[in-house]
Formats: structure tokens, C-alpha cells, sequence
């Protein structure tokens, strides 16, 4: 099978190889699925350029996590009726696993896979995994949000805007941040209610007005370490905070009475070591909301696997709406 992979980490022109590997075969528990659509994510980016310094997992990787495509065969232990099936899916570079997405077959245990709705093309499928379940596990972490007020900040990013489109879906009032006029038009599209551009607006004071000075029940937030001041001016008493970056810093300082005198619950969120009913609950819901045709896939761009070193670019510039996908 034709497949992408890489040797050492470095500028993805330069280590990106795409050549011919043995097509893998589904082993206990396993699908064998044709891959029609990767996903790239700047993790997947991150881990091929080395950025964390770390030596690579695996002394040869195929890269991207998530995808979609059609079920070609099973192994022990797998029924036979998902044989045929179209399915999204995520993991397929991680945790224990060196081979992705980024290759026309890819082997994965059943439990990473669902089914995808007919209305959904591969590359929409593509988009989901990660982003999409990071959002979801952020979203519920403290229970159901369905009669409750969710700040999404980021709300137009690739997490951000499915974290505010499944509040939406679950009943939630959803206030989002956003950097400009753009952006907030596409988070407004997704389902918020309100939209706040950080850069123009006092976001804790706008956020007190629009709950009466109550503050939100929950945060889902993009950058712990770059707001945690605002962020927490705008949660209420027994309120809860999901964060699942921290880039702005990466050690912030924490006003430990403050929380406590909140009664506050903070916590990071990294989808690949989840709680497993977490990760099993998203999935299914995921898949029912894609059911419901109200939802936005936003496809960034779509490239030939040869050009899979271009798509890792794109994500590299930084500029991207939505997700880039590789089409084998």
C-alpha cells in the first residue's frame, strides 16, 4: 500500500517519505479500514517537527491521528456486519501505536471506531476525533450543561467551535470568545448565543452583564495560562473550569484562596489518557449529533497523500478555518 512516514523529526519537506508499505491485516479485536480522509492536527505536526524536543516514540512513524473511511475486513473477535461500514475514527497515531492515518489502510481496535452517517463525507469525518472529542470531554466534564451558561473561549478555533456547537446541541446558553469580526461570525454560525472579541472587550464585564452578574457555570478554555485571571472573574461560586492548552504560560501563577473561596473546579484535559467511558460517551454522542445534519465540518483544505509534507504546512502557517485533511 502507498503510505507516508518518517525516519527523524525536522521540516516536513525534509523527513516526509511516501513510498510502499505491506498493507496491514486486522488482528484480534481489529478493523482493517481503506482510508479515504486523515486528518492533520498540530499534534500531529508538533510531534513530526520535533518541537518538544523529545526523541521519537518509534524509530519509524506514519503520521496523522485521525480519519475516516470504509471497513474492508475484520479480525477474531469483531462482527462481521461492520464490514462495509463507513466509519470516523481517531488514535490512529498514538498511544502505543507508530503507524497512522496518513496511508491507505490503516489497522485499529474496533473501540476507536464509529460509524458514520451517510449525510457526512470522509473528509468532514476527518475532522472530528480529536478536536472534536477533546471538545466534548471538556464540555462535560462536570456533568450535563443543558440550562446552563458555557464560556467557550476561542470559540472559532478548531476545539473551540465544536465545544460551542455541542453546547448548542445540548441545550446550553453559550458565550464565546473570539479575536475579530471573522471569527465571530463563524462562532455565532456554530450556535453561541453571545460573542466577545477579547481584543476589543472587557471579558469579565461582559460577561457579568450577560448573567446578571452571576458568571458562567463552566469554562471550556483554550489558554489556562494566558487567561486565568479573566477566566476565573468570569465563572460563579461552584463553578468548573476545563482547560485543554496553556500556551500563553505554561507555569501561570494560581490564586489558590480565590478558588477555594469559589469552591472552584479546575482541570486539564488530554484526551489520549481520558477516562475511557469519557472517551466512549463522546464518540457516541458525536455521532448522533453528525446525524442531525445541524452541525458545521469545516474541511480547511484538502491534499493528494503525495502531498502530505504541503498539508502539514498549511497547518504550520497558522492561518487555517477548520481541518486539513489528506485524501489517499
Amino acid at each position: 500500500m502507498k503510505a507516508v512516514w518518517y525516519d527523524r523529526t525536522g521540516p516536513a519537506r525534509e523527513v516526509l517519505v511516501v513510498g510502499e508499505r505491506p498493507k496491514p491485516e486486522p488482528g484480534r479485536g481489529e478493523v482493517l479500514i481503506r482510508v479515504r480522509a486523515s486528518g492533520v492536527n498540530p499534534s500531529d505536526v508538533g510531534m513530526r517537527g520535533g518541537v518538544s524536543g523529545a526523541p521519537m516514540a518509534y524509530p519509524r512513524i506514519t503520521p496523522n491521528s485521525d480519519g475516516a473511511g470504509v471497513v474492508e475486513a475484520v479480525g477474531p473477535g469483531v462482527a462481521q456486519a461492520w464490514v462495509g461500514r463507513r466509519v470516523w475514527f481517531y488514535n490512529g497515531q498514538r498511544n502505543g501505536r507508530a503507524f497512522g492515518s496518513a496511508a491507505e489502510y490503516i489497522e485499529l481496535d474496533v473501540d476507536l471506531i464509529r460509524e458514520l452517517p451517510d449525510g457526512v463525507s470522509f473528509a468532514q469525518g476527518a475532522t472530528l476525533g480529536i478536536p472534536c472529542m477533546t471538545a466534548h470531554v471538556a464540555l462535560f466534564l462536570a456533568g450535563p450543561v443543558q440550562g446552563r451558561t458555557v464560556l467557550v473561549t476561542g470559540g472559532a478555533g478548531a476545539v473551540g467551535h465544536y465545544a460551542v456547537q455541542l453546547a448548542r446541541w445540548a441545550g446550553a446558553n453559550v458565550i464565546a470568545t473570539v479575536s475579530g469580526e471573522a471569527k465571530a461570525e463563524r462562532a455565532r454560525a456554530g450556535g453561541a448565543d453571545h460573542v466577545i472579541n477579547y481584543r476589543t472587550e472587557d471579558v469579565a464585564a461582559r460577561v457579568r452583564d450577560l448573567t446578571g452578574g452571576q458568571g458562567v457555570d463552566h469554562v471550556v478554555e483554550v489558554d489556562f495560562g494566558g487567561n486565568v485571571a479573566t477566566s476565573l472573574a468570569c465563572v460563579r461560586p461552584n463553578g468548573s473550569l476545563a482547560y485543554y492548552a496553556t500556551k500563553g504560560d505554561r507555569e501561570p501563577r494560581i490564586p489558590a484562596g480565590a478558588l477555594m473561596g469559589l469552591n472552584l473546579r479546575i482541570q486539564g484535559v488530554y484526551l489520549p489518557v481520558s477516562p475511557h467511558e469519557a472517551r466512549r460517551r463522546a464518540q457516541d454522542d458525536i455521532t448522533r449529533w453528525i446525524g442531525t445534519g445541524d452541525r458545521l465540518l469545516s474541511v480547511s483544505a484538502t491534499f493528494p497523500l503525495e502531498a502530505c509534507a504541503a498539508a502539514h504546512e498549511a497547518v504550520e502557517a497558522g492561518d487555517k478555518v477548520g481541518t486539513v485533511v489528506v485524501e489517499p
